[in-house]
């Protein structure tokens, strides 16, 4: 998919699946960061650290979003989106409030 059509998911659940960890059917952890963590290295293998940058309460996972997207199914968007993980298409990046 692109940057755009991932983008249409993420809104698509924020209203009502935005930090709802309960509803994740098999956790990879039992800590929604770290379960959104290792589903983004799954999905987007790497070797620099899972936090590319933060600022004030914000941090920025270093995932690559444009190979992400080429890979990311609409159950996995809504996983991450049950994480705390939000998209920002400004950026464009994925984000989480600490």
């Amino acid at each position: 998919m692109t940057l755009d059509e991932m983008d249409e998911l993420w809104q698509k659940f924020m209203d009502d699946e935005y930090h709802k960890f309960d509803r994740v059917q098999n956790k990879l952890s039992q800590r929604a960061d770290v379960h959104a963590f290792i589903l983004l290295d799954k999905l987007v293998p790497g070797t620099e650290d899972m936090i590319g940058c933060s600022e004030h309460d914000e941090f920025y996972p270093s995932t690559d979003v444009e190979e992400l997207a080429k890979v990311i199914t609409e159950e996995q968007v809504l996983e991450l989106v049950r994480c705390g993980l939000r998209f920002d298409s400004g950026l464009p990046s994925l984000a989480m409030f600490a």
